[in-house]
């Protein structure tokens, strides 16, 4: 019963979230916000809302290991698997400013966890969480105002995708919000209940099962999300979203989170932390170096390869 109510909560998460960020993508659509602003605040929010409700609802009742191993094992799946099944389907294409923006936050982000889990009060307590908060507000701030200033004319609405959003009724978007939020909340308390009871069964930590199956299950909408707009040629979007679902899960639901109730390392390694590290500089060196501005589609089987490799040493 615990793995059918695990995959009922997982399809609610998911079918939430994607309500969710539809209503949400409608929104934005009729104040006509750039694409990839999308990507990065309204979408990547949006689809980070099971790991936001999963972590939460985790740190309230006290299981600090599903908190923080759920949103370390989203970034690993975000970056490696969701970014490495899209680059197999089309090569992604990195723009200036990722390289010197996007993807240099996303490393200080991590830096930063690894900072507050590792070496500051081995945890996240409620100043951390604050100063998370802060930080995370102020990343949104300066990307909202630098992508409008790198691209001045992008605005919302200009394909055929937008111009359907922008169509939306303000009581469908509502509907869709609230639904989806529901969706979320129930999905969230069942996936929490029937994951903590599947690792006491198997008598396998809560951080192991936190880092594989509960993240995996998390960052659905993230990967359905992105595959989609792959396949539309967006991939901007594509990028956007995971670049800004990484940075949201570290320093918005982790903040939320300490700043709720301060957070402890428990079954959560270093190897763990140091692993989202490992794989936001490895997006830099794609970047950089070895792709020559983007991911091709060989270090797209890379990256899932990584991800294997990871799994395999974390169940020994």
């Amino acid at each position: 019963m615990d793995y059918i109510l695990l995959i009922v909560g997982l399809v609610l998460l998911t079918y939430g979230a994607n309500l969710l960020t539809k209503g949400c993508v409608g929104m934005a659509a009729r104040f006509r916000v750039p694409e990839f602003i999308v990507g990065l605040t309204v979408m990547a929010v949006g689809t980070s809302m099971p790991e936001l409700t999963v972590s939460t609802l985790s740190a309230i009742g006290g299981s600090s290991d599903m908190a923080i191993g759920n949103v370390t094992g989203s970034n690993l799946f975000n970056t490696l698997i969701i970014l490495g099944i899209c680059a197999m389907i089309r090569p992604m294409v990195f723009t200036k400013e990722n390289i010197r923006r996007d993807i240099p936050i996303c490393i200080g982000a991590s830096m930063l966890l690894v900072l507050f889990a590792l070496y500051v009060g081995q945890g996240i307590s409620r100043w951390q969480g604050a100063i998370m908060l802060a930080l995370y507000v102020a990343v949104i701030w300066y990307s909202i105002r630098s992508a409008k200033k790198d691209a001045p004319d992008a605005e919302a609405g200009t394909d055929d995708g937008k111009q359907t959003e922008a169509t939306m009724g303000w009581g469908k978007i509502l509907f869709f919000i609230v639904v989806g939020l529901a969706g979320l909340i129930y999905g969230g308390n069942l996936c929490l209940d029937s994951a903590t009871a599947i690792a006491r069964a198997w008598g396998v930590s809560e951080a192991i099962i936190a880092i594989t199956i509960v993240a995996a299950g998390t960052s659905l909408p993230e990967l359905a999300s992105s595959v989609a707009a792959i396949a539309n040629g967006k991939l901007s979007l594509a990028l956007g979203n995971i670049i800004g679902s990484n940075v949201a899960n570290i320093l918005l639901i982790l903040g939320l989170c300490g700043s709720i109730k301060p957070l402890t390392m428990g079954g959560i390694t270093p190897l763990d932390m140091w692993m989202v590290v490992g794989s936001a500089v490895l997006l830099l060196l794609s970047a950089l170096a070895i792709g020559q501005r983007r991911i091709t589609r060989l270090e797209g089987v890379l990256y899932l390869a990584i991800y294997v490799a990871y799994v395999v040493l974390l169940m020994k």
